[in-house]
């Protein structure tokens, strides 16, 4: 009996010593929906790793740490709960790590000014297009497909697109997305922040896209609307809308790094699908402020084409070549008729360092001032975005 006593003693320490000096971290998750795709490794005992698609909630611990490490898909009736103040590192692989919300599915990340949600790199030294970005898919209206038909995602080729205006995908509140970007299939390349057929029901405030490799942030179609927003040092267009678009922006801040395209890259439709229901994009812009590198040739603050309609107010343009310039034809394109009409116009608005105001590429003709600047040619004024975007953004 002492002998046998013996043996277990030393098989329980071998055994003790044994686990001990086992590097591999152990990952608890509460939510079992899927299997989760966990690294290989050394790793910190309370790194959660997560992607694959998920088909029930998934509430994030704010005790634990994150990490996405490919695709990481909400389906219909799913929500992603995320705390205030919570960092959610990507994999800097560049292709093939997103979030995305798709329809019927919603995202609650409901940060505070003083603590804010951050999506960003796990690069020790982070860069535009480290990883993908943030893709929310709604119900709402798009006019490349018609009634209750859907169009399918560039990204994760999700479908989005509706009847429902008021469709609700969450709320996105105190809400940074940086060093996004990334070529998913190592092809296209994902924004920022993707809405897609995104309704007026989901909550959308106080929200910035830092440092990206493609577009800041981009509406296909929906009319979801967005108050204080920042998009800062983006390579491509920082504000970009298409397929019919018909929510609000309101009080914006856009400011350019030494590598960017346009401030605001607008379209009337997708012309590389179709206008299947004759409608165009016809936001409302309001409090929106550009800030570029200076009137270099070839800069375009914002670009207005294939038919897009729109009504801008308080608007504050600086250091660009061209403030506003308007391309169109009188066919499937009209996006001159639209300044005719009053479907396309601003008012209030300061150009600085600007060498031409307005460019007419349209093919209609057009009053300037009276037509396009219906009034308050130089009293537009900056965005307070010193005061909205204190304490949870980042200005560089």
């Amino acid at each position: 009996m002492m002998k046998n006593k013996l043996i277990l003693v030393v098989v329980f320490i071998s055994v003790l010593f044994s686990c001990t000096t086992d590097d591999t971290a152990d990952i608890i998750i509460n939510d079992n929906s899927i299997t989760n795709n966990i690294g290989g490794g050394t790793t910190n005992p309370q790194t959660i790793f997560l992607s694959g698609t998920y088909t029930e909630n998934l509430t994030l611990d704010a005790n634990s740490t994150y990490k996405i490490n490919g695709s990481l898909i909400m389906s219909e009736g799913t929500t992603l709960t995320i705390p205030a103040g919570m960092i959610v590192q990507a994999l800097s692989s560049g292709a093939d790590v997103y979030i995305a919300i798709s329809q019927g599915a919603q995202i609650i990340a409901n940060g505070t000014a003083d603590n804010p949600i951050v999506f960003t790199s796990d690069a020790s030294s982070p860069s535009a297009g480290d990883w993908g970005g943030l893709i929310i898919l709604g119900k709402a209206p798009i006019n490349s497909v018609t009634g209750n038909a859907t169009s399918t995602s560039e990204i994760a080729s999700l479908p989005y697109g509706g009847t429902a205006s008021d469709d609700n995908s969450g709320i996105l509140r105190y809400v940074r997305v940086e060093y996004s970007g990334g070529a998913a299939d190592g092809q296209s390349e994902n924004n920022g922040i993707s809405f897609y057929g995104v309704g007026n029901g989901t909550t959308v405030e106080y929200v910035q896209v830092h440092e990206g490799k493609d577009d800041g942030i981009e509406f296909f179609g929906g009319t979801v609307e967005v108050s204080y927003a920042i998009v800062t040092n983006c390579q491509d267009d920082s504000l970009d809308w298409t397929e019919g678009f018909s929510g609000s922006i309101n009080n914006a801040y856009v400011k350019h790094g030494i590598s960017h395209d346009k401030g605001v890259e607008a379209d009337g439709y997708n012309t590389d699908f179709s206008n299947a229901t004759g409608t165009y994009s016809k936001p409302i812009i309001s409090n929106l402020t550009i800030i570029g590198q200076g009137s270099t040739d070839g800069t375009e603050a914002i670009r207005l084409r294939a038919g897009t309609q729109g009504i801008f107010s308080n608007v504050y343009i600086q250091g660009f070549q061209e403030g506003f310039d308007l391309d169109g034809d009188a066919g499937d394109n009209p996006t001159g008729a639209g300044v005719v009409n009053g479907d396309l116009n601003v008012t209030d608005v300061t150009f600085d360092d600007v060498t031409t105001k307005v460019k007419n590429d349209t093919g209609v003709t057009f009053n300037i001032d009276g037509d396009f600047i219906i009034s308050g040619d130089g009293n537009g004024t900056m965005t307070d975005f010193a005061t909205w975007g204190a304490g949870w953004s980042r200005i560089e």
